[in-house]
């Protein structure tokens, strides 16, 4: 791996930096097919698309006792990884419930109250790995903000991994379906024969999920359209090298068009973490992804001229994952706006917020962060405003109401506060 300079980037390496390409158009008309054939077909569509794209012929899609009994198939220190990882995401999401309020302004009564969605659809990834941690990060924060109903869709297999099984036993799911890509997308968001529909759809995928997610939005509400798993560190000279580079590594495993990012003001460091990437990618099992998701035009080791420019670098990137492993990191942080998830200092590896400290792993990439934040109790709650007024507080916006009313030509709106006072 070798390394750059920002300032030398020409224009082309900046769009593959700054506008990374989720590849969800080239997926969006197989994914409509798909979908609409659901939406007709039902079940069958499932069982033939299970046949077709996963190799497996589904006989129950309704999955939902194996959950229950999952955890007989399940190592005991998995098990408890999956309890412990679950009550610290459970005490995480629980601080971020709102409370219904109502207040006085003036002589007015207003307020803003808070109910859960009723139901949800998680979707739980499966393909080249399984991801029982999804499971959590999507459940979880339903089951915190009160939805009635939190439902699970995974690709088919023989088996289904036990321990994304088992997860979704232990964080709550109500129903838990052997489906998988855009047909599960589908089913969640018009229901078939076994399914039932849902009101939000949750949850990381591959580009046709995403783009199955782009084509229901609007029957459903959705959190994001994702793309491939990305990271950005920034540091500087007191940076551990082969701590940068484990984690360049670990979120290029995940998929080889995962974008892996090191931007630091010091060459020698540069230096270093390219030779200790090159030193690590040999001995990991996904090495194949890895090397793929290296080479990406969107991965690469960058030097700044200055953490100022690395700071600026880091806010135009707007990372799904940022870390920063510098001797003020407090600073630089307070200086950054745009990231999903920040992991500050060298203990603070990606992958504890992937699995067991308690925030959510389903983030914004592809530059969302500039727009949005990460999934969490907000996406499964409503708000209603509340108001209250009596006979003087509305005497003393009368005038103010008509008025506007009026400049707007909608005498029936005036005309229903002027009744009150004839």
């Amino acid at each position: 791996m070798d390394y750059r300079a920002v300032a030398d980037l020409s224009p082309d390496e900046r769009v593959a930096f700054f506008e990374r390409d989720a590849g969800i158009e080239s997926a969006r008309s197989d994914a409509a097919e798909i979908v609409d054939r659901v939406r007709r077909e039902g079940d069958v569509a499932l069982r033939e698309l299970a046949a077709e794209f996963d190799d497996v012929e589904v006989g129950n899609l309704d999955v939902t006792d194996l959950a229950e009994r999952a955890h007989e198939d399940v190592d005991d220190a998995v098990l408890d990884a999956i309890g412990e990882a679950a009550d610290n995401i459970r005490a995480f999401h629980e601080r971020q419930v709102p409370d219904d309020w109502r207040e006085t302004f003036g002589d007015r009564e207003l307020g803003r109250r808070f109910r859960p969605i009723e139901r949800v659809g998680v979707y739980a990834p499966g393909g080249t790995a399984a991801y029982p941690s999804s499971v959590l990060m999507g459940i979880i924060p339903a089951k915190i903000a009160g939805v009635n109903h939190v439902a699970v869709a995974t690709p088919p297999a023989e088996p289904i991994n036990p321990v994304t099984l088992a997860a979704a036993h232990e964080a709550g799911a109500d129903a838990v379906y052997a489906a998988g890509g855009a047909q599960a997308v589908a089913a969640l968001a018009y229901g078939t024969e076994t399914v039932n529909a849902v009101d939000t759809i949750v949850g990381p995928g591959n580009k046709w999920v995403t783009a199955a997610k782009a084509e229901v939005r609007g029957d459903v509400e959705i959190d994001f359209l994702a793309g491939p798993s990305e990271v950005l560190v920034v540091c500087d000279e007191t940076a551990d090298p082969a701590f940068v580079a484990s984690d360049l590594i670990a979120q290029a495993e995940h998929d080889p068009n995962s974008s892996v990012v090191a931007v630091t003001d010091d060459e020698a460091t540069a230096e270093a973490i390219c030779e200790a990437v090159d030193e690590q990618v040999a001995g990991r099992e996904r090495s194949e992804i890895i090397e793929s998701a290296l080479d990406n035009d969107a991965s690469g080791v960058l030097v700044a001229r200055s953490m100022s420019e690395a700071v600026l670098f880091a806010e135009e990137y707007a990372a799904e994952h940022l870390s920063i492993q510098a001797d003020d990191d407090e600073a630089l942080l307070d200086r950054i706006d745009s990231a999903g998830s920040v992991f500050l200092g060298p203990y603070t590896p990606v992958a504890a917020g992937d699995y067991a400290s308690g925030t959510n792993h389903v983030l914004p990439t592809n530059g969302g962060a500039k727009r949005f934040g990460g999934l969490s109790v907000d996406a499964f709650l409503r708000s209603t405003t509340v108001q209250r007024l009596d006979e003087s507080s509305l005497d003393d916006l009368s005038e103010t109401i008509t008025t506007l009313a009026d400049a707007e030509g909608l005498e029936a709106h005036a005309e229903s506060v002027r009744r009150r006072f004839e």
